[in-house]
């Protein structure tokens, strides 16, 4: 029998839990991941060299690779603060960026490294241009750049993307819009709304991909909300700010933890972009999507509140087992 077409879209460290635990199944995996984080190591190094973003590609290539724990954490590790010019640079980053630059491309860099570490599935970026991001809050005012949108102090009305270094209109990698189309499951998430998940789906050519496309669409909703981003959000808020990215609803399914964060793992200062555990509109949802599966998805590590990556796995294989 056929292996189910599953594509991931995302990015942050959201989804390498879902692909972390998916590539342990008989699946045909790809990961689509977002190419417009500006911050830190990645920031510096898209600006530098005027590249596709390397970190969230390379926490989605840890994920899906059997590596060894070793290498894994050779290729994790950060350099020391009083390491001058490579101070806060994985090393992970530096090599996505090497081979970018030898091969012309982080897309060619990715199917290398890919290879290389064996990897369970496909891994694209979203675009193969360095993407800007523009949040536009409900006052009007526009902030530019994915690591700023956090600091000015509103509600999030809608996103865009423009290239970077030029004034092209955003385009979606190769083969990407053949992989959402070609899928049995989309899913989206989990991650940050605005920033890590939306990003990709502003791509005109991913929109209208993900519009057409006969595959189940599957959203992961958040836990918790997030400071300058989906402060007082619901889960159907989440759910309906997609819809209206896209101009219509385009999910079928959408996952809902219903277990009950601790207090004690709501630590503000070791997570502070985590602010309330999401609060549940049962009757908004159900306007929104045609199927809510609400079960609980909790993992408690480190002090934080996650998502259990085996239990949201097992609920997504078993709705493309009810679709056959």
């Amino acid at each position: 029998m056929r292996k189910p077409k599953i594509t991931i879209i995302g990015g942050g460290t959201g989804i390498p839990v879902i692909l972390n635990s998916l590539r342990h199944f008989d699946v045909d995996l790809t990961a689509i991941v977002t190419v417009a984080d500006d911050g830190g190591s990645s920031g510096e190094l898209r600006s530098a060299m005027q590249l596709t973003p390397p970190g969230d590609l390379r926490n989605v290539l840890v994920a899906m690779s059997d590596m060894p724990k070793f290498y894994e954490k050779i290729f994790q590790y950060r350099f020391a603060e009083n390491d001058g010019a490579l101070s806060g640079h994985p090393l992970g980053n530096l090599i996505i960026a090497g081979i970018s630059e030898m091969q012309g491309s982080t897309y060619n860099a990715m199917q290398i490294l890919t290879k290389f570490f064996h990897t369970t599935g496909k891994i694209y970026p979203s675009s193969e241009n360095p993407l800007t991001l523009h949040a536009i809050f409900k006052d009007g005012h526009e902030v530019v750049g994915e690591s700023h949108i956090a600091n000015y102090k509103g509600m999030i009305d809608h996103v865009f993307v423009t290239n970077s270094y030029n004034d092209d209109e955003p385009t979606a990698s190769r083969k990407v819009v053949e992989a959402i189309m070609e899928s049995d499951m989309i899913v989206l998430g989990p991650g940050s709304l605005f920033t890590s998940i939306l990003p990709n789906l502003v791509i005109k050519e991913i929109g209208q991909a993900l519009l057409k496309t006969q595959a189940e669409v599957a959203y992961v909703c958040n836990i918790m909300t997030q400071y300058g981003e989906t402060e007082h959000f619901t889960d159907a808020d989440h759910v309906r700010v997609l819809h209206e990215h896209l101009g219509q609803p385009f999910i079928d399914t959408v996952l809902v933890n219903i277990e009950k964060v601790p207090q004690a793992y709501m630590d503000s200062n070791r997570f502070d972009e985590y602010l309330v555990q999401v609060e549940h509109d049962f009757q908004g949802l159900r306007k929104e999507v045609p199927r809510v599966v609400s079960s609980n998805f909790l993992r408690l590590e480190k002090g934080g509140a996650f998502h259990h990556g085996d239990l949201v796995v097992e609920e997504l294989l078993r709705i493309i087992q009810v679709r056959k």
